[in-house]
């Protein structure tokens, strides 16, 4: 079978230019929140899952009333992210980026530090038993 002209661009356009990854659909909010949910239920462990599934309502939940589109993209490209990364067990031993990190707010440090220590203490609780 002879590939017509067009054929050949369509497919050449659709795998992209091999620089960056094609853009990804962002999922809206509801349907990610389940996708999470169900990422958690298939690739983590209890006690990891419980302290992510709290930590997915109560950001949601702080996120609900945000009108500024900018914030609202930026934390569902995030979220869709991190989903992409649970299930695609990517994340085991990845280190957060420094560039994030020097974007975050006081307020985010304070909850990073927090989530450090839920599971460091959750980490001793298992080597005593």
């Amino acid at each position: 079978m002879k590939a017509s002209r067009s054929l050949l661009a369509t497919a050449a356009a659709a795998a992209g230019n091999g620089l960056k990854p094609a853009p990804m659909a962002l999922l809206p909010p509801i349907p990610l929140y389940r996708r999470l949910f169900r990422a958690h239920r298939k690739h983590l462990p209890q006690e990891m899952r419980l302290l992510g599934d709290e930590y997915i309502k109560a950001e949601f939940r702080a996120h609900r009333n945000v009108e500024n589109p900018v914030h609202l993209i930026g934390f569902l490209t995030e979220w869709q992210l991190y989903a992409q990364k649970i299930e695609g067990d990517s994340w085991v031993g990845e280190k957060l980026d420094p560039e994030k990190v020097e974007k975050m707010s006081d307020q985010q440090m304070g909850q990073l530090y927090e989530l450090m220590q839920a599971i460091r203490k959750k980490d001793e609780e298992g080597g005593e038993e």
